[in-house]
């Protein structure tokens, strides 16, 4: 249960603002990583579609890392950042392996998540990337704030 959630104000435009977490990755932690990224959207007073858009996007990367990367690693990573009019998640882990990305099984119980992230976040205008490191990887999504 969440506490008291911290808002913050809406950054002027062009201003470079960010706002990081780091959590265990356990099932417990997606509500509460939502939770708190809705609480930042809403004091930078996004329009809801774009917001519905990054937390559904949060839930889905969060989600992953819990189902594929808990074994591996011990943390995971979430920075949003408001930047140049930009909206960006990161979403890191210190797992090496990349996600899967290509044809999508219909026939499948799983493994959509990231194609429907993807789908819905270009109808949007932005992106999805992935950005590999020496100590894991980190899957970025940008939209444009405007």
């Amino acid at each position: 249960m969440l506490t008291a959630a911290v808002v913050v104000p809406r950054p002027p435009s062009g201003r470079r603002t960010f706002t990081h977490w780091s959590f265990s990755p356990t099932a417990a932690t997606v509500p509460l990583v939502r939770a708190r990224v809705r609480a930042v959207l809403e004091g930078w007073r996004l329009s809801l579609d774009l917001s519905d858009v990054m937390l559904l996007a949060v839930s889905e990367l969060v989600t992953n890392v819990v189902r594929h990367a808990a074994s591996v690693t011990d943390r995971l990573r979430v920075t949003v950042a408001f930047e140049e009019g930009r909206l960006r998640l990161d979403v890191a882990d210190g797992d090496p392996s990349l996600p899967r990305v290509g044809p999508v099984d219909l026939d499948a119980e799983g493994g959509r998540g990231l194609a429907i992230v993807g789908l819905l976040v270009a109808e949007a205008g932005g992106e999805v990337s992935v950005v590999a490191g020496r100590c894991g990887k980190a899957v970025r999504v940008c939209l444009p704030a405007g």
